[in-house]
């Protein structure tokens, strides 16, 4: 039988065993997805410490399910490991690792790169490789593919089968999970194009997209993102531009977004976190110079973003100063410090970022987060306060709110008589609202 009809009945009598390399975000729910619908998988991970946790049905991922995890691991349909020298007994393996950026701005692919040459030292004839990772456009063919075959001394195609299918997670997205996102997937030929839709067919609830090459899927990907960030530039822009002319941009926001269509509601922040919208548009840029091609608004709408920590620092030095105080000395609370509300991620947080800026000035800093009790940044660690009392609000010159958590009572805040800098515009339904003001 062809490699191909082999593949396709593995998937039917899902005799078919499913890897995934990286455990984080993006791999554990994947992992957890393929043993729920009947396939046999391991996951594997550099990080011991993820390994035992997995083994022993612990979850630390927010979108997977506590008991999910313990009952698949038990009945060892999910099992984890940190020897690669499983992937000989794998059929299916997704990359799932960090493409973060260096400190020049520049993509960091050494995880990517890594991990493939790992898996090329025991990759076997028949078996089928997806990267995950968002990247740059021609990774797959570029950079994947090579390493893949001169690791593993097979030929792509003919032996094995590469592709590409960006994730597309959302962390406390409470509607769409990885089971039900919709799925893209771009391959090296039509067999593996075919083959690879058909295992996301078998393990996902949301619908498979093909395209013509896995180049296209890697554009498609930085395109979602790189759509968000500039949008969230322009509004963001605006926000700077409407206080100057005394216009409250969220109420502008709002009446336009009544429009039926051709306008989608972006909305204002202290800047932009999580694991992809900051960073993709490094990667297009980056790869766009190789053709001598200047990405003039992706880039523009980086340096507004980039700036809003610093602005909103200022704009809180401003209310400061109307209490006749200065930043310099003053007690400020940061409340947040994920990145988004109601979860307990803060890679590229800017509330992070704002707290930074708020120390650069003098001020002492101390943050309340319900998801976040402590973070590190920069090799430190940093503890928050362990209750939100009216008490520990009132012993502040000025509470930032840099996250939007549900869970927090902004009221309560509010009514401490402190002067309040809303970033995320959460206090709009409180009627006092003489010391609160919005970015």
């Amino acid at each position: 039988m062809s490699i191909k009809g082999d593949l396709i009945k593995k998937i039917q009598d899902k005799a078919l065993t499913m890897g995934v390399c990286g455990l984080g975000y993006v791999g554990l729910p994947l992992a957890v997805d393929k043993a729920k619908h009947g396939f046999k998988t391991i996951g594997f991970d550099v990080q011991q410490e993820k390994v035992d946790l997995v083994n022993a049905g612990k979850n630390y991922i927010g979108d997977v399910v506590d008991a999910d995890l313990e009952a698949l691991v038990g009945s060892g349909m999910l099992r984890a490991t940190s020897d690669f020298g499983f992937v000989k007994d794998v059929d299916f393996i997704a990359i799932c690792v960090p493409t973060p950026l260096d400190k020049h701005q520049q993509p960091d692919i050494s995880y990517v790169r890594d991990s493939a040459i790992a898996v090329s030292k025991h990759l076997t004839r028949g078996s089928i490789v997806v990267l995950e990772s968002t990247t740059y456009p021609g990774t797959t063919e570029e950079l994947l593919k090579p390493i893949l075959e001169e690791g593993s001394g097979l030929k792509c195609g003919e032996d094995f089968y590469l592709g590409f299918s960006p994730e597309r997670i959302d962390p406390g997205n409470r509607i769409y999970k990885t089971s039900n996102t919709p799925k893209v997937v771009g391959a090296i030929g039509e067999d593996a194009v075919e083959v690879i839709a058909m295992v996301y067919r078998a393990i996902l609830d949301g619908d498979v997209t093909t395209v013509s090459s896995p180049a296209v899927a890697e554009m498609e990907k930085i395109l979602e993102n790189t759509y968000r960030n500039i949008n969230i530039g322009l509004v963001n822009e605006l926000a700077i531009l409407c206080d100057r002319m005394g216009i409250d941009i969220w109420e502008v926001i709002d009446a336009a977004k009544t429009k039926p269509y051709g306008f989608q509601a972006f909305y204002p922040g202290p800047g932009l976190g999580g694991h992809c919208i900051p960073l993709d548009p490094y990667y297009l840029s980056w790869k766009a110079r190789e053709y001598g091609f200047h990405t003039s608004m992706i880039e523009a709408s980086m340096m507004v973003n980039d700036r809003m920590p610093e602005y909103t620092v200022e704009r809180a030095g401003k209310i400061l100063n109307r209490h006749k105080k200065a930043l310099n000395g003053s007690k400020v609370l940061v409340l947040g410090a994920a990145y988004k509300q109601d979860i307990d991620d803060y890679r590229e947080s800017p509330a992070v970022r704002v707290m930074e800026e708020f120390r650069k000035t003098g001020a002492a800093v101390d943050f309340y987060d319900p998801y976040v009790p402590k973070y590190r940044d920069a090799g430190v660690w940093y503890t928050g306060i362990p209750a939100l009392t009216p008490e520990a609000v009132g012993g502040y010159d000025l509470v930032c709110i840099a996250t939007a958590h549900t869970t927090v009572d902004y009221a309560m805040v509010a009514s401490c008589g402190v002067p309040v800098f809303d970033c995320k515009n959460v206090c709009k339904h409180i009627p006092h609202r003489e010391n609160i003001e919005v970015l």
